[in-house]
């Protein structure tokens, strides 16, 4: 999940085949925008860093009038979360290097999402990219704020059905191992309190009911 190796014009041409014919959205995803009404006033923004990851500094009036300063990645950058399922029944994981924790870890496919991007095709896009998989079918799972305390950043997570597996695109920058593991394996993990990546660890909650109602666990 970092930035994307392939210029957008060329996915659709490149691709084809790796966009899904009928992209799902959640119910919940048009409820995760900002409140109508607002109990703290912004009264100045510094830029301290800016794309991909712009982080800024405000100025804000709190609702009890005192002044603060609230530094943090603004609204705007999404990312998609892709929970990969073969035909066998099989999960498809990663296991990434992440040079801030100095650790490899397993992680679900993820990925930004592009300005304007479609958000199937760009769960598609990273399904192919980081595992080298093309889905049969798509299911949109519950969006969520990964650190709302800190970030703007929205996940938007899907289930990818029949997932066929060949050679991925990883980006240079990318240090990424992909795993093939069965369901049960997978859950085990999560229960033991192996898969350390939070996000991958809520998305492979939401995505238990519909796993199990399919009869794969």
């Amino acid at each position: 999940m970092s930035g994307a190796a392939i210029e957008p014009a060329l996915r659709p041409a490149l691709y084809p085949e790796a966009m899904p014919p009928h992209p799902t959205e959640h119910p919940n995803w048009p409820r995760l925008i900002p409140d109508a009404e607002q109990p703290w006033q912004t009264l100045e923004q510094v830029e301290l860093s800016g794309p991909p990851r712009r982080l800024v500094r405000d100025t804000v009036r709190l609702h009890g009038g005192q002044q603060g300063e609230y530094v943090y990645r603004p609204r705007g950058p999404r990312a998609v979360f892709v929970l990969p399922i073969t035909p066998a029944g099989e999960a498809v994981m990663i296991r990434e290097y992440r040079y801030p924790l100095r650790a490899f870890i397993t992680e679900m496919v993820a990925g930004g999402v592009e300005e304007a991007e479609n958000l199937g095709n760009a769960a598609a896009r990273e399904l192919l990219e980081e595992v080298g998989g093309v889905a049969a079918e798509w299911l949109a799972l519950p969006g969520f704020y990964p650190q709302p305390s800190i970030s703007g950043v929205v996940f938007y997570p899907f289930l990818a059905f029949g997932v066929a597996l060949q050679a991925a695109h990883n980006e240079e920058s990318e240090l990424i191992e992909r795993l093939v593991l069965p369901l049960p394996d997978v859950y085990r993990q999560l229960e033991a309190g192996e898969i350390l990546d939070g996000p991958s660890s809520l998305v492979l909650f939401h995505a238990r009911r519909e796993l199990e109602a399919r009869g794969l666990l």
